[in-house]
């Protein structure tokens, strides 16, 4: 293991000695790629392979929607830790510990491990960064894969498709006619609204903090235009794309945390963006990858119990309820206009 002193405050999400104030994330260290190529150090097993992801990471919620989402689930296990992530990072649950959420366990893999810095440790005792999930693990080779949430989802694309069932290999999340637009959309989503929610919400000064939520509400009024114009139900019509899940992770939490946790309170989905709720209610009531791997548990949980810089008493607020509105139902004010 590391000593102490190598570790830094994983808590300061924002350097204090960074004048700027503003929230710079850090580039993901592990980035093999599991391959069906003859002859590859990962190649496309059953079994072979285990995910380490949080409930309550939007980049690690990315992973279990295309895991669903391509049949993978006999393919790839996978353990989320429990929603709260202190000065050792995330930890698991602990042995007879009731925690919602499927697959919520201590480690299956490793005896004794409480964090998933252990693993992270397994492959570098001298390791010095975050440690992050979702984490793509190798059970044969004892080795973390990847840790970066955009290059999983898109080994699960395809990696396994010559050993999946039709239904689940003819699933493109990523259709050539389709891929240059969706490169242009993620550019600016993941910019101005997935990384933009914390680019809000963990800024150490009023002038990162106005210029970051500006930007986001800008990209947010950007996706809801386009939402608005489309044929729908989807981003891209008719078929789910990467799009969907990039966008998604972000908005199914934004009223629930962001709104309040994160200061993004210029507008709320279920008020403020009709395209938008009604897209992300579509996909959270109607399509199981989306609605059954979201957490709000661990969810409000996680941010709220977690973030110490910028909530030191861990209150969780009790609203909104709920979380998520049915398909049918809107809130009282959204219900006069339309009337």
């Amino acid at each position: 293991m590391a000593t102490e002193d190598k570790k830094k405050d994983i808590l300061n999400w924002v350097d204090p000695n960074d004048k700027s104030g503003e929230f710079k994330r850090q580039q993901s260290t592990f980035r093999d790629w599991i391959s069906k190529d003859p002859g590859a150090e990962f190649p496309a097993e059953m079994g072979r392979y285990h995910l380490y992801v949080s409930y309550a990471c939007p980049w690690a919620h990315r992973t279990l929607i295309v895991r669903r989402l391509k049949g993978l689930e006999d393919f790839i296990s996978f353990t989320s830790v429990h929603w709260v992530m202190l000065e050792k990072g995330w930890r698991f649950a602990e042995k007879g510990e009731k925690v919602p959420g499927e697959n919520t366990v201590p480690d299956p893999l490793h005896e004794g491990y409480t964090h998933i810095r252990d693993v992270y440790y397994e492959n570098n005792e001298d390791y010095d960064g975050r440690f992050t999930v979702p984490t793509l693990y190798d059970k044969k080779a004892k080795k973390i894969v990847n840790n970066e949430s955009s290059e999983i989802i898109r080994m699960f694309y395809y990696a396994f498709d010559d050993l999946l069932p039709e239904k689940f290999k003819k699933v493109d999340l990523l259709p050539d006619n389709l891929k240059k637009d969706i490169e242009e959309t993620n550019e600016w989503t993941y910019n101005d609204i997935n990384n933009g929610v914390y680019k809000s919400g963990f800024a150490t000064t009023q002038e990162a903090y106005e210029k970051n939520v500006k930007a986001l509400f800008t990209a947010l009024d950007r996706a809801e235009k386009h939402l608005a114009n489309s044929p729908g139900p989807y981003y891209y019509g008719e078929n789910i794309t990467e799009a969907d899940v990039r966008l998604y992770t972000t908005i199914i939490r934004f009223d629930a945390v962001y709104v309040q946790h994160f200061k993004c309170n210029l507008r709320d989905i279920r008020s403020g963006y009709p395209a938008l709720h009604k897209w992300v209610r579509k996909l959270y009531w109607d399509v199981p990858a989306f609605g059954k791997t979201t957490d709000f548990t661990h969810i409000k949980g996680h941010y709220t119990k977690s973030h110490k810089q910028i909530n030191p008493f861990s209150i969780t607020p009790l609203g909104p309820e709920p979380p998520i509105l049915p398909k049918d139902q809107e809130v009282p004010a959204v219900m006069a206009v339309s009337k």
